[in-house]
């Protein structure tokens, strides 16, 4: 039995002796295990978010319903300056936002609800149109035809989107990084510039905007140029620039201008 005993340590002593010769490029691959507690991020709370019947964007008509059409002149200023409407948040946490001036026509629209749909998953998200079916009348003469005859006759509808609308809301027990790949992969694809944004970073820009208005150290802003009349200046700005201040140059918008 003492036999038994020295042997055993003799190979223990052997194996440690090995070990302390191999710290060189093994030792890197060697796993030191600690005790320790770990601490987890608190997964967020969703008791108060309510699901709705319907949660997948609905269909939205081609052509709108009316008893006659009506022409149209093409009205730019539709799609110029800040969105008075529908920018802000209603029940979802997560929307695209347009970050310029321009118009949906149906393909776009359809093809926002069926990427949408197909890859959101319906019994935890819930997805809602922020914008109007297509009710703008487009019109588009006839390929070789003489000029004049009258205006031409109406090819197809659009929507009309402004700088800071939501285009689509998303919500439910989802986070931002569940539906972000799917909301980008759609802003991508839209005629004007869009953004991925949640309730909190849509208010983290508006903050910064209003905060550089208020820090603003540079006393010659473009409002009090255009006020002041300097270098007689208003014969060249139009009410749309006094209004807006600058910030936009039709359906473009300047982030730094103050």
């Amino acid at each position: 039995m003492l036999s038994l005993i020295k042997a055993a340590a003799g190979g223990l002593t052997g194996i440690c002796q090995t070990s302390s010769h191999l710290q060189g490029p093994l030792h890197s691959y060697l796993k030191v295990l600690s005790a320790g507690l770990k601490t987890y991020e608190i997964p967020p709370d969703y008791s108060d978010v309510v699901l709705p019947d319907k949660p997948k964007l609905k269909f939205l008509n081609k052509v709108p319903n009316l008893k006659k059409a009506k022409k149209e002149a093409k009205k730019l200023w539709d799609i110029q300056g800040p969105a008075k409407s529908a920018n802000t948040f209603t029940t979802g946490q997560y929307a695209i936002v347009a970050m310029g001036g321009g118009y949906l026509h149906w393909g776009h629209i359809e093809m926002m609800r069926l990427t949408i749909n197909r890859k959101m998953d319906a019994r935890t998200t819930f997805a809602m149109w922020r914008i109007n079916a297509p009710y703008k009348p487009i019109t588009r003469k006839g390929l070789g035809q003489r000029m004049g005859g009258g205006k031409g006759a109406i090819d197809h509808y659009v929507t009309p989107v402004r700088y800071g609308r939501l285009i689509v809301e998303v919500g439910g027990k989802v986070e931002l990084g569940e539906v972000e790949h799917i909301l980008t992969e759609v802003a991508k694809k839209l005629p004007f510039p869009a953004k991925v944004m949640s309730k909190e970073s849509l208010a983290a820009l508006q903050k910064k905007q209003a905060d550089m208005e208020q820090n603003n150290q540079n006393p010659w802003t473009f409002k009090k140029i255009a006020q002041g009349n300097m270098l007689g200046i208003r014969r060249v700005l139009s009410p749309f620039d006094l209004h807006n201040h600058g910030r936009f140059t039709g359906k473009f918008h300047f982030p730094q201008r103050v």
